[in-house]
């Protein structure tokens, strides 16, 4: 066993009993959530450590949906928690336990290097959240974009952030960038079902999106300020990597892609 199979041993050995203790506390997510004393938002967090998942909240979504709350709630907080739950244990990493999610018009959104952003095929920016997303991106902020499929929602996420980066070229990542090696040797891109279909053995696509792609945005000094995950479905594979009927392969692929996120944007 080379190096790298060995590593992957140790990773799959690993995420189960840390994605159990994630369900049990993902599971008591599920039983607050629909009660009408549980707030959609928290409180901004008081407390200072060196992670915070942040989840953009954006124009955009149809009407009834999350609960009236618009795509960018997707998955929203179980994914989130539960992701934190295992990346925590993966990387040691002094994180913040709980959901962050904050507006693109919100100035509080600096202090946050890393923001996820899903569903943005539904997206409809406003001027000052376009203002917002561009000057958090140009002061050095990295914006992780996932849970998009076909060539309709990239039409529609791509009229957006050109109004937020226009002129800007959006180019493939190849698996030699640095942000594939970051942690985990990553040497595949898979395509990451959502929970229905990885459950039912496929197909793993949605919508004309046959191909997964991961995708990237950079900078005047060659700094990647955005990437793309487009036709693939990571926050489902966080969100569900506990399903005894989820495939454990788009789980781990989802953490490792999601630890190596995470370091890039700590160390960029």
């Amino acid at each position: 066993m080379n190096a790298k199979d060995l590593k992957r041993a140790l990773w799959s050995g690993f995420l189960a009993p840390w994605v159990g203790a994630a369900v049990a506390f993902g599971a008591g997510v599920q039983a607050r959530e629909p009660e009408a004393a549980t707030p959609l938002l928290l409180a901004p967090p008081t407390s200072r450590h060196e992670f915070y998942f942040t989840r953009a909240i954006y124009t955009g979504g149809r009407g009834g949906r999350w609960g009236g709350r618009g795509s960018w709630a997707t998955d929203y907080p179980k994914a989130d928690r539960q992701f934190l739950v295992v990346i925590k244990r993966i990387l040691g990493l002094d994180a913040y336990d709980y959901e962050n999610a904050v507006a693109l018009t919100d100035p509080e959104i600096r202090r946050y290097p890393f923001l996820y952003a899903l569903e943005v095929g539904r997206m409809a920016l406003t001027q000052d959240e376009v203002r917002g997303l561009r000057d958090y991106l140009l002061a050095g902020g990295f914006l992780v974009i996932d849970d998009f499929w076909g060539t309709r929602e990239w039409e529609v996420f791509e009229y957006n952030l050109r109004k937020v980066l226009p002129g800007r070229p959006i180019v493939e990542l190849p698996l030699d960038h640095e942000l594939f090696h970051t942690f985990f040797e990553i040497d595949e891109i898979k395509q990451v079902p959502n929970v229905n279909q990885g459950r039912y053995g496929g197909p793993t696509w949605e919508k004309d999106g046959y191909e997964p792609r991961v995708l990237g945005i950079f900078d005047d000094d060659g700094r990647l300020m955005v990437v793309i995950n487009w036709n693939t479905d990571l926050g489902d594979a966080w969100e569900w990597a506990e399903d005894p009927f989820y495939p454990m392969e788009y789980s781990n692929f989802a953490y490792e892609m999601g630890a190596n996120l995470i370091i890039y944007a700590l160390t960029h």
